[in-house]
């Protein structure tokens, strides 16, 4: 079913049809309007794909078009990449920007020549075509820039898309899985507008929310159990998302793959670069309901990434500070073969403990050094210095210390890993999966294992930064080498 079809089949459905609604706002100024139709990013499969990145337009409101990034013709974001585990990829990326740019395969388990960090620049008209074997487990990962200095700009105006790995164990399950149906990709972020309606780049937070690229956005979603694969694709600001009817849901997925069984929750906050699956079960929904995902940003405190007072300036957003709402979801009739019970076993995974390190680090984020707001150790990034060294096959623990004021998204290329402490003493429930990326809150520290395995160069290094673009592009990144077993 394209989305075309689904768009039609919304207004079918829902001509003549009486509108229930549980939705409560809980902050009128952060109520959305719900005139966008949640678009679905195409999906492609196969073994080798094509992305080309393009400038675009895009009418976001009412006047001028806004000036956006797009893949393979699209006006903001690109396709969703389905690859199967075990398969041996190609992706040629074609740059059609009149500037550098890179694609990072964000998550993935791949050589760091293939990884498309910083330094697998692709200038303007060269095609870049890595090539590797899907290592990962079933899960949902994502493409971006990589240019340092420039990643934030160009995940702004749109430059990336998911990918979505699948595996024999995933497929087993009955879980949701006919992509834009009932298993939906909803990508979340924010821009702050110019008076012409162009993005205005100087902000670390968004006025006015976006979903898969559209402004107060709705979804028609079956009565039945439905799943969202959520990521923030912000710049910087952290969403604790649930349902305004505090409804619960499950979590069945974190950044690197299927938990060992659902988690109940109803919410779940996730920082930049943070992926979560979540099955909703909206079986015994009638017809013509009406739900609401909201972002619960308010009365969290300044040092929560959007919780800050302001509303103007560099960190100021209308967002700031309060509930505001993510997506309006349509409830309408059930699909043939639909999924009504969530399983109550998924995928266990054996994670790495404490009792298994052979080394640990700590790496501290202090609010100077080097002339830089943010820097590891007092060292901004510098691509011709290697911070770390690895050995390959290695078992560390890494310890990552937030300063006083600001929280960070840390997230480390190459490896999965397993959250095994807080500072705080305090692990989320839904933090038991494969991590790639953490939120360590101001004051407090984090700490994880992960090996680092199957992949070695003397040469080519791998990235560890916070994901909040705008710090990584300030110089709060970092670089190490695996080094090959002797």
């Amino acid at each position: 079913m394209t989305t075309s079809q689904f768009s039609w089949i919304f207004a079918l459905l829902f001509a003549g049809a009486s509108i229930t609604s549980c939705a409560t706002a809980t902050d009128p100024a952060g109520a959305a309007t719900f005139t966008g139709t949640l678009w679905i990013p195409p999906a492609v499969t196969g073994t080798t794909f094509n992305l080309a990145l393009s400038k675009a337009t895009k009418a976001l409101r009412p006047g001028a078009l806004t000036n956006t990034y797009g893949f393979n013709g699209s006006d903001f974001w690109g396709p969703t990449l389905l690859v199967q585990k075990g398969d041996a990829v190609q992706i040629n990326v074609t740059n059609n920007l009149p500037e550098p740019t890179t694609t990072h395969w964000h998550g993935l388990h791949i050589p760091a020549n293939m990884d498309g960090g910083p330094h697998q620049i692709i200038v303007p008209g060269q095609t870049w075509s890595p090539h590797f074997q899907v290592m990962n487990n079933a899960g949902t990962f994502w493409y971006h820039p990589h240019l340092h200095m420039k990643t934030a700009e160009q995940l702004a105006y749109g430059a990336g898309g998911l990918i979505i790995v699948q595996d024999a164990e995933e497929a087993a399950l009955a879980l949701p899985r006919t992509y834009g149906v009932d298993d939906i990709p909803l990508v979340l972020t924010s821009r702050r507008f110019t008076a012409d309606n162009q993005f205005d780049l100087t902000a670390s937070f968004g006025d006015v929310v976006l979903a898969n690229g559209v402004i107060d956005a709705t979804a028609a979603l079956p009565a039945q159990v439905v799943r969202l694969r959520i990521l923030n694709a912000e710049t910087e600001r952290s969403y604790r998302i649930g349902f305004a009817d505090g409804r619960t849901f499950q979590v069945i997925g974190t950044d690197g793959g299927l938990l060992g069984a659902p988690v109940p929750a109803t919410n779940v906050t996730l920082s930049v670069g943070e992926r979560i699956e979540v099955l909703v079960d909206l079986s015994k929904e009638p017809v013509g309901q009406i739900l609401t995902l909201q972002a619960f940003n308010g009365g969290q405190g300044a040092a929560f990434p959007g919780g800050a007072t302001e509303t103007t300036g560099e960190a100021g957003s209308l967002l700031n500070d309060r509930t505001f709402d993510l997506l309006q979801v349509h409830v309408v009739a059930a699909t043939a073969g639909a999924v009504t019970a969530v399983p109550q076993v998924l995928v266990p995974s054996a994670h790495w403990t404490t009792a298994d390190v052979t080394h640990q680090r700590t790496l501290t984020i202090l609010e100077s050094g080097d002339g830089m707001k943010f820097t590891f150790d007092g060292a901004s990034y510098a691509m011709d210095v290697i911070n770390q060294t690895v050995a390959q096959n290695a078992i560390e623990a890494w310890t990552v210390q937030a300063g006083p004021t600001s929280g960070h998204a840390f997230h480390i290329h190459d490896v999965q890993f397993t959250i095994v402490a807080r500072s705080t003493g305090t692990l989320n429930s839904w933090e038991a999966g494969w991590k790639d990326t953490v939120f360590v809150p101001a004051g407090e520290s984090v700490t994880f294992v992960a090996q680092f395995a199957d992949f070695a160069s003397a040469t080519d290094p791998f990235m560890y930064h916070c994901h909040m673009t705008n710090h990584e592009d300030g110089g709060l990144m970092g670089q190490f080498l695996v080094q090959p077993a002797p």
